[in-house]
């Protein structure tokens, strides 16, 4: 039939056959071509292949359910409804969500803040009004910056502004004021930008956690450090002494030398300049020894910068000679050329290596031996520093033990040297440990890490 539909005046072609369709109830009808035709009774009685017939036809179409409009608008009220219901769940799902999302935010421990991308505060949570007194009105704008210790504030502006202007995340210390008894304390900020799938930044969500009592437990460890160092430096009172009088004693036999070569007649201006020269060597030997015992005994906080670790070795195994010369113990080394330097401060590198030296003399005091001290590039960027005695070795089953603090071997000993020594290599990002020997002694390694190489650490740590 669909040829009808498409056009009215039709011939029905040999072989072609009736079609029972039907188009919604629509009602099509053909103008009656030829008066004397008769239309067939049944589709049995269609016109045979061969014969054209110039037929009409009416067609009464009665649609099927699924054509009619009832049952098309009930499928269409369905099919929403089912819309709906899916959007309704999905948003009562991310309702729950977001209201256990501000429950966790609003009791963590740490404040916590959202900003707009240009950095205006949108929100603050419980613990933020109850630390500093601000609440989300008196935050926004620039109105954070009055719970910053005005020292800090230069600073912390411009290190957020930096982060805002390049989107990159931030992380800094600062003190914040508590307004409970007019104090401050000092925290660890951290701000990240949330961005969409372009990459615009659409706000900062941030954080804020209390370090105070780390950073009270980092100045006690530090003072007790710098304590070791001036109990220890006592201890070597008279090794220290012999090393300033060679330098002294021979600068008082040129000086005398010396003025036997200007008495002369005429003066030997020569040997004296020689005598007067080697005065000037020894003054600043002694000077120099002077300096590194004043670095050890002076309280300075620390700075961490690129050092040839090679020349601290060696300036350690010249003050400690001395003091291994007179336990029969020879201090010999073995340094790699070319290494690389280490980010690391030198005063506490010293101590380090003063306490790991110390105790391979002591260890060897009754018997002598041979210490040596290597170093050597290691793997993952780091520089690896060995000391190696010929000692009695490590206490059977204490290996673990030995850097606990107060655990000692000795009579006499605090038992501290060994733990600030792990607590200074750590806070370099390094790592200390010991394993005896095959033979007999023990080796104690560490690693630090190349300059260029060791994490960023936030600003004032």
């Amino acid at each position: 039939m669909q040829p009808l539909v498409d056009q009215p005046f039709t011939i029905i072609q040999p072989g072609s056959k009736w079609r029972n369709r039907t188009h919604f109830g629509t009602q099509y009808a053909a103008i009656l071509v030829d008066a004397n035709y008769q239309p067939p009774s049944s589709v049995d009685s269609l016109p045979s292949p061969g014969h054209g017939v110039v037929a009409v036809a009416m067609v009464n179409g009665r649609p099927e359910f699924w054509q009619t409009w009832w049952f098309l608008l009930a499928a269409t009220l369905a099919s929403a409804g089912i819309v709906a219901a899916y959007f309704l769940q999905r948003i009562v799902l991310l309702a729950g969500a977001e209201r256990r999302f501000r429950e966790a935010i609003e009791t963590m421990p740490a404040m916590a803040f959202v900003t707009r991308p240009d950095g205006y505060c949108t929100f603050v949570n419980r613990r933020w009004v109850e630390f500093t007194g601000l609440t989300l009105e008196q935050t926004s704008e620039s109105g954070w910056q009055a719970a910053v210790h005005p020292d800090d504030l230069g600073r912390v502006v411009n290190k957020w502004r930096a982060s805002l202007a390049l989107g990159e995340p931030l992380e800094y210390e600062v003190r914040l004021h508590r307004a409970a008894d007019e104090t401050f304390r000092c925290f660890l900020m951290r701000a990240v930008p949330l961005r969409d799938n372009r990459g615009k930044v659409l706000k900062w969500c941030g954080a804020a956690t209390d370090i105070e009592d780390r950073k009270q437990a980092e100045q006690l460890r530090a003072d007790l450090a710098h304590v070791s160092r001036v109990s220890t430096m006592g201890e070597l009172v008279a090794s220290i002494t012999h090393e300033l009088l060679q330098p002294i004693s021979a600068t008082t036999l040129n000086g005398q030398v010396a003025l036997r070569w200007l008495q002369r007649d005429p003066p030997d201006i020569a040997n004296a300049s020689q005598s007067v020269s080697a005065i000037v060597q020894d003054g600043n030997r002694a000077a120099t020894i002077i300096e590194r015992l004043r670095l050890l005994y002076k309280k300075v906080p620390p700075r961490r910068e690129p050092v040839a670790v090679n020349s601290v070795i060696a300036e350690m195994v010249e003050l400690l000679r001395s003091e291994a010369n007179g336990h029969a113990v020879s201090i010999r080394t073995d340094l790699e050329d070319d290494l690389p330097a280490a980010m690391v401060d030198q005063v506490q590198l010293r101590q380090v290596l003063m306490n790991l030296l110390l105790n391979a003399i002591e260890a060897m005091s009754d018997t002598g031996g041979v210490l040596t001290v290597k170093s050597e590039s290691g793997a993952q960027d780091v520089i690896q520093i060995s000391v190696i005695d010929t000692g009695p070795g490590l206490p059977p089953g204490k290996d673990d033990q030995i850097f606990q603090a107060f655990f000692t071997t000795k009579m006499q000993g605090s038992g501290m040297g060994l733990a600030i020594s792990k607590s200074i290599i750590e806070s370099h990002h390094g790592r200390i440990w010991a394993n005896g020997n095959e033979g007999r002694g023990a080796t104690f390694h560490f690693t630090l890490p190349l300059a260029g190489q060791e994490d960023e650490r936030p600003v004032g740590s």
